[in-house]
């Protein structure tokens, strides 16, 4: 069964667990929808849909030939992500009576966690950092089919609203949830709709902040989607990218319990109390064709 962070955080009788996890969803657009499935073992193998054959017409007494999709065999690895907190007991000592100093640290640290983990879901690579995970511009823009990459031009090109409609239509047998862009783009989005003599939509999210939809769909805003990629002559260009989540799209893996939250208790070499946030966390791209990516994406004047 695949639950959100926010989901399996109510699920928690940990208090100090559910405050980390809170920390570390609130300010990701990608932690509040994506879905994680828990695994047992440290990987799991799958079959990555392709591309599904088309059925044929066929007269009386025909031989029939076999419509055979094509999947390609990949292997999720659980990647250990963390990092260790450690509290000084005479700061924590001397200043509790005005601040919670050890919930700071461990609320600084959970930030670092979830910041590291966004990175990675955009821009993962494992032949740069080996002990990581691919993330969506590997897994779609270049290992994934062509089918799923909408080019704007050899040098790039301006967004355009005729652009964005083919981008969701590369998504195949259903409706994408997210789509995925930086600030820069989500600022050209709405000028061309506002051009268009119209706004795009506007929802709140589960902590009641406002965010944007286009065509139906939740835009999410990331920080760690590149403006400045190289196309051709172009070194100002980005990548929008939709997704659909979940079983049949793109999810996350867990490892037993989720992300955890350990209390190893005082130092010998120093005055400080640690604490130690871990999680085996990678990403599952379970149907190529449901997921696409807009390359070449330069600023609209």
């Amino acid at each position: 069964m695949a639950l959100t962070l926010t989901e399996a955080a109510k699920l928690s009788n940990d208090v100090v667990r559910q405050g980390v996890i809170e920390t570390i969803i609130k300010d990701s657009p990608v932690l509040q929808v994506l879905p994680f499935q828990e695994i047992v073992g440290n990987s799991l193998t799958y079959n990555r849909e392709n591309e599904n054959a088309e059925p044929s017409f066929y007269d009386v007494g025909d031989t029939w030939t076999e419509g055979t999709p094509t999947f390609t065999q990949k292997t999720a690895t659980l990647r250990i992500l963390g990092t260790d907190a450690d509290v000084d007991q005479y700061l924590a000592t001397t200043r509790s009576n005005v601040n919670d100093l050890e919930a700071e640290v461990l609320a600084l640290r959970a930030k670092a966690v979830r910041h590291k983990f966004d990175k990675t879901f955009v821009s993962g690579d494992v032949s740069v950092e080996a002990d990581g995970f691919d993330g969506i511009r590997e897994m779609i823009v270049t290992d994934g089919p062509a089918s799923q990459v909408v080019t704007n031009g050899a040098d790039g090109g301006a967004l355009t609203l005729e652009k964005m409609d083919e981008l969701m239509d590369v998504v195949k047998g259903r409706t994408p949830d997210i789509v995925l862009m930086s600030k820069r783009e989500r600022r050209s989005l709405a000028k061309l709709a506002r051009t268009a003599g119209y706004r795009l939509e506007t929802n709140r999210d589960e902590f009641g902040r406002p965010f944007e939809t286009y065509a139906g769909v939740r835009i999410a805003v990331h920080d760690d989607v590149a403006t400045d990629e190289e196309v051709g002559e172009s070194s100002d260009c980005g990548t929008i990218y939709v997704l659909s989540l979940g079983p049949d799209g793109i999810a996350g893996l867990t490892g037993p319990g989720g992300l955890q939250v350990e209390e190893l208790g005082p130092l010998e070499t120093k005055d400080a109390h640690r604490w130690r946030i871990k999680w085996y966390v990678t990403v599952a791209l379970y149907n190529a064709l449901t997921v696409g990516a807009m390359t070449g994406v330069r600023p609209v004047a």
